[in-house]
């Protein structure tokens, strides 16, 4: 047993997600979205360093020495998995210990909407799961991933950085790839990725032009491809793979994208204050054939008007979800205010407004 296992246990038992450590400052939990101190001695630089390398391996130590950051995963059996970043700050090393729960929940349990089960069963097509980090996009992921594991008799890929969830075969064969490791990047896996005879392809983060245009094509040639994104709303996740092609290709490839998109599913995560725990607050668009014609055309800004007025699609706008949340008594007004898009819908149910000056 790694000495600082111990930080884990406490992790886990605290109900926090993620663990920083950092030389020159006592150890942290977040706990429902805040840094909490534990009570423990400041770390020193060498001891720290000690710790962190028990659980690392040679490879990482040597990439983390050359390069100054690294990002693996770290398994403790019977408690759960972690997505590990190291890197050097001002007072020695620092890392930070996101828990990957070794229990992949269900849409059911985490009380998705019921069309994010038909997105797991597309025959083709690319699926978008957008949001800031930690906000949740790779619970959903695993949740949608995990419908399919259990709907269909496909071959199912990940692509990842590192490997998160693991997912057993159940009716589907799944093979998880981690970049770095089984792969040189995110692109080399997705060109390798068409020649392996996959039905649902999962990439991790979709970072730069190649591995978003590869992404395309997958979905094009008839794959399932989901992905994640860090934009915060549907419209915005649209622009924001066209604007990284060049200006040349940016018609051809709204032509492409409203031809490949199936779905883009934006969440932000919520504090709860009917119980412990935190919820995801969702904006679903569904690629209809009037959502195409407006990315053909260019006129992204008209996407929240046809999020508003297709719900029998399944469809549904951030604030609408956000308000069921808070008429429901899950979340804080003063949350639901702060995260909104219409400030004027959620003003009557603020405790104290607090207005952003940017906004003034």
């Amino acid at each position: 047993m790694a000495q600082i296992d111990a930080f884990f246990k406490l992790m886990n038992e605290q109900g926090a997600s993620d663990l920083h450590l950092s030389s020159g400052t006592q150890p942290l939990l977040r706990i429902r979205g805040d840094l909490e101190r534990i009570k423990y001695k400041i770390l020193e630089n060498d001891d720290l360093r000690s710790l962190l390398f028990e659980i690392t391996p040679e490879d990482k130590i040597k990439e983390f020495e050359e390069s100054g950051d690294i990002d693996f995963s770290h398994e403790v059996p019977g408690l759960a998995r972690y997505r590990v970043n190291f890197f050097r700050q001002l007072h020695g090393i620092g890392a930070v210990f996101r828990e990957i729960p070794s229990k992949i929940m269900t849409i059911d349990e985490l009380g998705l909407p019921l069309v994010m089960k038909r997105m797991a069963l597309l025959p083709k097509g690319l699926v978008l799961v957008t949001g800031p980090t930690g906000s949740g996009k790779s619970t959903t992921l695993a949740a949608i991933v995990d419908h399919a594991n259990r709907s269909r008799k496909d071959h199912i890929l990940t692509i990842e950085d590192p490997v998160e969830f693991v997912h057993q075969n159940i009716s589907c064969t799944i093979n998880h790839r981690e970049v770095g490791r089984h792969t040189r990047s995110f692109s080399a896996a997705l060109r390798g990725a068409l020649r392996e005879d996959p039905d649902i392809i999962m990439v991790g983060e979709m970072r730069d032009l190649e591995t978003i245009s590869l992404a395309i094509e997958a979905a094009e040639t008839g794959h399932l491809v989901f992905a994640t994104l860090h934009t915060i709303s549907a419209s915005k996740t649209v622009d924001r793979i066209i604007e990284v092609f060049p200006s040349h290709q940016q018609g051809q490839i709204r032509a492409t994208l409203a031809d490949s998109l199936r779905a883009v599913v934006a969440q932000t995560l919520f504090k709860r204050i009917d119980r412990k725990g935190r919820v995801a607050a969702l904006e679903i668009l569904i690629a209809t054939h009037a959502v195409r014609n407006l990315i053909r055309e260019g006129k992204t800004f008209q996407v929240p008007s046809v999020i508003q007025t297709g719900k029998k699609y399944g469809m549904t706008t951030l604030d609408d979800s956000i308000m069921d949340y808070l008429k429901k008594g899950v979340i804080s007004g003063d949350d639901a205010y702060s995260k909104c898009v219409d400030k004027e819908k959620f003003k009557s149910y603020v405790s104290e407004l607090v207005t952003d000056f940017t906004e003034v």
